[in-house]
């Protein structure tokens, strides 16, 4: 029987390749701020953007119509 190899670990002590936060990226005047304000506050339901309809159950969820707004705009 043959010895199963396992995956290596990384070490805990290795610093993150990236920040834990997002802000830490961008700057507090960058204009990408205004965007999210702007989307933030929409009514988004009286735009048509309402929940969508449970499908089969299969695949991912769908994300959030806000979120894909922000990405749009």
């Amino acid at each position: 029987m043959s010895q199963r190899r396992y995956q290596d670990v990384q070490s805990r002590t290795i610093e993150p390749l990236l920040p834990p936060r997002l802000d830490d990226y961008v700057d507090a005047t960058h204009p990408v701020r205004a965007s999210d304000a702007c989307v933030g506050s929409l009514d988004l339901t009286a735009l048509g953007f309402g929940p969508t309809e449970a499908g089969s159950g299969t695949g991912q969820p769908p994300f959030d119509p806000a979120l894909m707004l922000k990405v749009y705009v």
